[in-house]
């Protein structure tokens, strides 16, 4: 939009020289804790900005990896099945290079990678391809697939072969950790914020076949959801849902990244001379499984929901996500260990006006405990302290929406240093000009039940063995007294 206006502007100017090397964007503080290497509450002490204060720069981590931007084009190119991605030759073949190396990548997938003439490319990117660029070099281009749609046209292409790239990196990264045999996913979710289809059928889809198609989940079909950021904690509930009714026993919930929201707040960064700190796609993937009597659950029995009747006010919108579904379960707030609600990095959101999303969220929850006389108006701070955490999650839209949250809270369930956490996932409807209406559902996750349970079933039984002993002496001595009166 800004060189549509002027190419020339100050802001276009200017921008490059906050652009972060792969090295800083690492090493940042916000990003470790998204692929696993550090806990939220770590960033409570480290001085901020974080962006000053980097930390030990480590690509993988327990939940996922940070990938340089050149080998998201190899990974793209591997996305792509309709010869749309091209990679000069030269870099083709060093990309090849550096992809051998990856642990999850495999022949069939180095394969994919070939090269095409430089002039071949410049030629492609005249007849509107969209350029791909490294350090200022063009490497490659992505073509558009259609002459006239305007849905095929390459930049939409680029974006939504990005937001499959990174969600197969996702995919891929889940199945390792799992443990999962590709072939065991029967279903596949998808939720991005993006989507793909034709002039025909704008939206068509579907991301989801199409990512396990190349993650090799042959057993698995899919579909894709949509809900701007509340999206992801949507799908959640479904593959719940699917899951707890027995339809299947195994469904991912996938996403990509938005190469949209890459730089949307840079004019108020460079402005205020903050780094590009927009400079990274986000990707996830959850497994939902039956239920195994360890691994913490999702509770459907009480969701919280806004619907179209709900009100748009914070207070009326946090109010039916939080409030309604606890009463319905005889809890209060402060029974919830941790909130995640929107998890918006806010170095990012603060210098563009939109302030520290998290905190508000968490005030607004603090607000109604002390409306509902649950703490006092002086310990609203202690309870945001206790039940809150920073924000982390890349601002990609759909990605913050409480969802990135669910690999740390797992793990601190199974370790027994939490026992609750409520996802909050929320969007902004009114954005597609359909509605006005916003948008939220959330979700509470707890530690399983089946142990707790199993042990009351074996006291139960025990009980009632006792009971029949005791009631087969009682009968036996009344049949003897019978017996002998009867004499």
């Amino acid at each position: 939009m800004e060189k549509a206006e002027n190419k020339n502007t100050e802001f276009l100017q200017r921008a490059p020289e906050f652009v972060r090397s792969y090295e800083q964007c690492v090493g940042y503080p916000p990003n470790q804790v998204f692929i696993g290497n550090m806990n939220p509450e770590e960033l409570e002490n480290i001085p901020q900005p974080w962006y000053e204060h980097l930390t030990e720069a480590k690509r993988f981590g327990k939940f996922g990896e940070i990938m340089p931007e050149d080998e998201f084009y190899g990974l793209m190119q591997i996305a792509d099945v309709f010869d749309l991605v091209w990679l000069e030759e030269s870099f083709a073949q060093q990309i090849k290079e550096k992809l051998s190396k990856h642990p999850l990548l495999d022949e069939k997938d180095l394969s994919k990678l070939k090269g095409k003439p430089l002039a071949e490319i410049e030629k492609h990117i005249e007849d509107e391809g969209i350029p791909l660029k490294l350090d200022g070099k063009v490497v490659g281009c992505v073509r558009k697939a259609h002459e006239m749609d305007e849905t095929l046209a390459a930049h939409v292409m680029l974006e939504n072969l990005a937001t499959k790239a990174s969600a197969i990196l996702a995919l891929k990264h889940l199945l390792r950790n799992t443990n999962m045999d590709p072939g065991a996913i029967e279903y596949i979710i998808e939720c991005s914020e993006e989507a793909c289809g034709d002039m025909n059928q704008r939206g068509g889809g579907n991301f989801a076949k199409a990512i396990g198609e190349i993650v090799g989940t042959v057993n698995a079909t899919g579909s894709d959801v949509r809900g701007f950021c509340a999206g992801p904690a949507h799908a959640i509930l479904h593959a719940a849902s699917m899951v707890a009714s027995g339809v299947f026993k195994n469904v991912a919930v996938v996403a990509g990244g938005a190469t949209a929201k890459l730089g949307m707040n840079a004019k108020e960064h460079v402005k205020k001379g903050v780094p590009l700190l927009e400079d990274v796609l986000g990707g996830f993937a959850v497994l939902i499984s039956e239920n195994d009597g360890v691994s913490p659950e999702i509770r459907l029995d009480s969701i919280g929901v806004h619907t179209v009747g709900t009100g748009s006010s914070p207070q009326q919108v946090m109010g039916a996500l939080t409030v309604k579904p606890l009463e319905k379960l005889g809890l209060n707030l402060q029974d919830v260990d941790k909130y995640a609600p929107e998890m918006q990095n806010p170095e990012v959101t603060e210098p563009a006006g939109a302030g520290d999303v998290p905190k508000s969220n968490y005030k607004m929850i603090a607000a109604l405990a002390v409306k509902r006389g649950e703490i006092t108006k002086e310990n609203m701070d202690d309870f945001i302290r206790k039940h809150g955490m920073p924000g982390f999650a890349p601002t990609q839209g759909h990605i913050p929406s409480g969802v990135p949250i669910m690999g740390y809270a797992r793990e601190k369930i199974l370790e027994g240093k939490l026992s609750r956490v409520m996802v909050i996932g929320k969007g902004s409807l009114f954005l597609s000009r359909m509605t006005n209406q916003f948008d939220g559902v959330s979700f509470l996750i707890e530690n399983n039940k089946g142990k707790e349970e199993e042990k009351l079933a074996e006291v139960k039984a025990g009980e009632e063995e006792q009971l029949r002993k005791l009631l087969a002496d009682v009968l036996r001595d009344v049949a003897n007294r019978l017996r002998n009166e009867e004499v």
